[in-house]
């Protein structure tokens, strides 16, 4: 059975960075860009040196990959390494998304004027 993309995936066109749970982190959220192939230091990767993105729903110490950078690195992203970790089975494929997404990480990323509600 596919793992579902989680309500508030940063990937989501419709999740407010803002609205992360577990407490949201704009420099943590920018830090995350060293997991894209594309501004990876070394965009050669191999699987043991992959540098995931994990779901904010993950326990800590037992993550999982966030399934909409899962999408995305495995689509336009183009992350090899990551491929091959799929490939051999270290890593598995089998996700559904929930909806539209953003087509490039700096499109994850807060907005100027979206800002966490106060309820």
């Amino acid at each position: 059975m596919p793992r579902k993309q989680c309500a508030k995936c940063p990937w989501k066109v419709s999740t407010n960075s803002h609205d992360i749970p577990n407490g949201y982190s704009e420099a943590k959220h920018c830090a995350l860009r060293s997991t894209i192939a594309a501004h990876s230091d070394n965009p050669g990767l191999t699987a043991s040196q992959l540098r995931l993105m994990a779901c904010h729903e993950s326990a800590v110490g037992k993550e999982v990959p966030c399934v909409g950078w899962l999408a995305h690195e495995l689509g336009p992203g183009n992350n090899i390494g990551l491929r091959f970790a799929v490939a051999t089975k270290r890593i598995s494929a089998d996700f559904e998304l929930d909806g539209p997404q953003h087509e490039r990480f700096e499109d994850t990323l807060p907005k100027r004027g979206r800002r966490k509600k106060n309820v």
